[in-house]
């Protein structure tokens, strides 16, 4: 690769809502804005960005994956790619009115020399993480039978319908993505048309199961014990505190013990 590449920081928990609209940049300049984000139904884990690139490949959307991905900076909003402009140019084209390929996906790692996720046993594959190491992507993964992924856009799931055990409690309004291991840690459900105007969180381990024909999200929760959890809004840093409360209002255990 061409130039430095840049390291990654410590993961921050972030809105989707809010990445989209963050700028990137490559080794050798801009290349577009956020614009959604694919995740896989398997590990509820980011796969893609998909990025604008607004005119300069005029107007072509293309994807980049989170092993390209250095800092998040928020102070002025923008996440570091460890890739050309030459590369991205230049990598498999990508029809986004159609669904992600399992094709393009073996193009895609093939031209960039990752490894692919869905070939391991991990999150990443081999590995729990993105590893930090780019020859790690290269070496052969010790695999147990590939899955097929289903990759869905962070945008298509807001307004999903959320079931608790015991009935309907609201909608999905957004997704919390942990930007260091690009997972998605909470669904952000809105249960204003149950009771007024509160909204929590749920953890993709406490999902049940999705029904993507119906557009709906089942929650192994009951409707009381979401009722009483400790409420989530617009302003609310989750920080390990607020995650741990969390957790142990489910008697669950927290993703960072697993």
């Amino acid at each position: 690769m061409a130039g430095e590449a840049r390291t990654r920081t410590p993961g921050m928990l972030n809105k989707s809502k809010t990445l989209q609209g963050y700028r990137l940049h490559s080794l050798d300049g801009a290349i577009g804005t956020v614009k959604d984000f694919y995740f896989d139904d398997r590990y509820w884990t980011i796969r893609y960005l998909v990025v604008d690139t607004g005119t300069w490949l005029a107007s072509r959307q293309v994807l980049i994956s989170p092993h390209a991905l250095g800092a998040v900076s928020r102070d002025e909003p923008h996440i570091a790619v460890n890739l050309t402009k030459a590369q991205i140019e230049g990598s498999p084209s990508w029809d986004s009115d159609k669904p992600v390929s399992r094709q393009f996906e073996e193009d895609y790692h093939e031209y960039y020399g990752w490894s692919v996720y869905r070939s391991g046993p991990d999150m990443w594959g081999a590995y729990p993480t993105v590893a930090p190491d780019p020859e790690l992507w290269r070496q052969p993964t010790k695999t147990e039978k590939a899955w097929d992924p289903h990759l869905r856009s962070t945008q298509a799931v807001s307004g999903y319908h959320v079931q608790a055990t015991d009935g309907e409690i609201g909608h999905v309004a957004d997704v919390v993505i942990d930007d260091g291991t690009w997972a998605i840690r909470y669904l952000i459900v809105d249960t204003q048309n149950w009771w007024l105007g509160k909204m929590v969180l749920v953890a993709p381990q406490w999902i049940e199961r999705v029904s993507w024909s119906e557009a709906k999200v089942f929650v192994n929760l009951a409707r009381d014990a979401i009722k009483q959890s400790p409420e989530y809004t617009n302003d609310t840093v989750i920080t390990r505190e607020y995650e741990i409360g969390l957790h142990q209002h489910y008697d669950r255990l927290g993703y960072w013990v697993l």
